[in-house]
C-alpha cells in the first residue's frame, strides 16, 4: 500500500490524534521499543498503518 502524501499540518493532526489515543490505551500497530505516545505515532504513521482519512475541500 502506498502512502498517501499528506502536508505537514495534516501530518501533526494525524501524529496528535493518534498520539492521544495511544495515550488512553488504543493497541500499537506496529513493534516498537518507544514509550512516548508521540513518539509511537510517528513510527506507525512512518510505517503506513494508521487508519485516518484526510478529506480535501474541493476548491
Amino acid at each position: 500500500m502506498q502512502q498517501e502524501r499528506h502536508n505537514r499540518y495534516e501530518k501533526a493532526r494525524i501524529l496528535g490524534a493518534r498520539a492521544l489515543q495511544v495515550s488512553y490505551g488504543a493497541p500499537v500497530l506496529v513493534e516498537t521499543d518507544q514509550t512516548e505516545p508521540i513518539l509511537i505515532a510517528a513510527e506507525e504513521y512512518d510505517a503506513g498503518v494508521l487508519p485516518f482519512t484526510v478529506k480535501r475541500g474541493t476548491n
